[in-house]
C-alpha cells in the first residue's frame, strides 16, 4: 500500500487538531487559569459588599431616598445617578519628618469592562484600557469559544503585532457576543447582566471622579487586592495560551519537515493525540472530524442542554478534580 504524501492542507488539519488537544491538556498553566477564573466571582461579590458599605456610609439611605423624592418632584432636579465605579481614597500619614500627609485615591470599576489600573477614563467613555476587554474575554472564554466567528484568545495571538483587520474582526465579534456592542437588540448580553448586579444610587454629578469617597487604609487595600485579582486572571489566561501557541508553532515546524502523512500521525500519537489517516482525509479544513460517526454523535450531544449556570460548571469541575485526585 502506497504511503500518502503530506500537503499543506493535511499539515494544517493535523496542526489544528493538535492545537485543540493542547488546549484540553491538564497543564499547570491551564489549571492556574481555571483556578483564577473560577475563584474570581466570589472575590468580586465580597469586595462589592465592602463597596456598598463604604458608599452607604458616605451617602446614607435616608439621604438617597430624600434625593429621589426631590428629583421625582421637581423636573429641574437631577442629582441621583446609578454608578458601578468609585473613587475610593484615604489620608496617608507622612512617613518621614519632612514629608507631608497625602490623600491616596484610585478608581475602582466593577463593570465587566472596568479598568484594572485604577485610572479613570470618563473623559472618553470608549477609551478603556486594553486589559478591560481582556478580562471579559478570559472570564467568558468558554462562551466565546462556542460562538461562531469569535476568538477570546485573539489579543494574545496578536501580541506584539500591529493592529490589523483580522484582529479587529474578531474583537468586534467578541464585543457583540458579550454585549459591549449591538444595542438593546442584543438579547444575550453578558455585560448587561454583569453590570446590573453591581449598581448603586449615588448623589452627585454625572462623573464618578466628582465623588471622592473616603475609606480606611485597610478597606482601600482590599479594593486594590480585588483589582489585582482581575489582572492575575488576565495574566493566567495569557501565559496558558502563550504556552499553547509556542507548542503549536513547534508542531507546525516539525510537521513541515515530514514528507508522508503517517510520519505526522506517528508524531501526533507519540504526543498523546490518537488519530489515523482516514480521519485526517475525511475531516474539514479546521481539523474537526465532522464526518466520523462517533465524533459527529459527540458533537450532536454537545449541542444539547447548554443552559448551564456558572455555578454548575464550577461544581462539575470540582467533582472532576475530586475524581482525578482519587485516581
Amino acid at each position: 500500500m502506497s504511503r500518502i504524501r503530506l500537503n499543506q492542507e493535511y499539515r494544517n488539519k493535523i496542526a489544528n487538531r493538535m492545537r485543540v488537544h493542547l488546549e484540553q491538556e491538564h497543564t499547570q498553566e491551564r489549571e492556574k487559569f481555571f483556578q483564577e477564573r473560577e475563584g474570581f466571582l466570589a472575590k468580586q461579590n465580597k469586595t462589592w459588599e465592602l463597596a456598598k458599605q463604604c458608599v452607604t456610609r458616605q451617602y446614607p439611605k435616608d439621604d438617597v431616598k430624600m434625593a429621589h423624592y426631590l428629583q421625582d418632584k421637581y423636573p429641574n432636579v437631577n442629582t441621583i445617578a446609578k454608578d458601578s465605579c468609585f473613587h475610593f481614597g484615604y489620608m496617608q500619614n507622612a512617613k518621614a519628618k519632612d514629608d507631608e500627609d497625602k490623600y491616596v485615591s484610585k478608581h475602582f470599576d466593577f463593570r465587566l469592562n472596568g479598568d484594572i489600573d485604577g485610572v479613570d477614563r470618563q473623559d472618553d467613555i470608549d477609551s478603556y484600557s486594553p486589559q478591560s476587554r481582556d478580562f471579559a474575554y478570559a472570564y467568558f472564554r468558554d462562551e466565546l469559544k462556542a460562538k461562531e466567528n469569535c476568538n477570546p484568545d485573539i489579543n494574545i495571538e496578536m501580541d506584539n503585532k500591529p493592529s490589523n483587520p483580522h484582529q479587529t474582526k474578531f474583537c468586534d465579534a467578541n464585543d457583540k457576543a458579550l454585549g459591549f456592542s449591538g444595542g438593546k437588540g442584543n438579547e444575550i448580553s453578558h455585560a448587561r447582566d454583569w453590570d446590573n448586579n453591581y449598581e448603586l444610587d449615588l448623589i452627585g454629578r454625572e462623573y464618578c471622579r466628582d465623588r471622592q469617597i473616603p475609606v480606611s487604609e485597610s478597606e482601600f487595600n482590599t479594593f486594590v487586592i480585588w483589582q489585582q485579582a482581575k489582572g492575575q486572571m488576565i495574566m493566567a489566561h495569557y501565559k496558558w495560551i502563550k504556552s499553547v501557541l509556542a507548542q503549536t508553532k513547534f508542531i507546525k515546524d516539525v510537521i513541515k519537515g515530514y514528507k508522508y502523512l503517517d510520519e505526522a500521525i506517528e508524531f501526533a500519537t507519540e504526543s498523546g493525540l490518537t488519530m489515523n489517516e482516514a480521519e485526517i482525509i475525511r475531516c474539514n479544513s479546521s481539523g474537526l472530524m465532522i464526518y466520523n460517526p462517533k465524533n459527529a454523535a459527540e458533537m450532536l450531544k454537545s449541542m444539547k442542554n447548554k443552559n448551564q449556570t456558572r455555578e454548575a460548571k464550577i461544581l462539575a469541575r470540582q467533582e472532576y478534580e475530586k475524581k482525578q485526585a482519587q485516581k
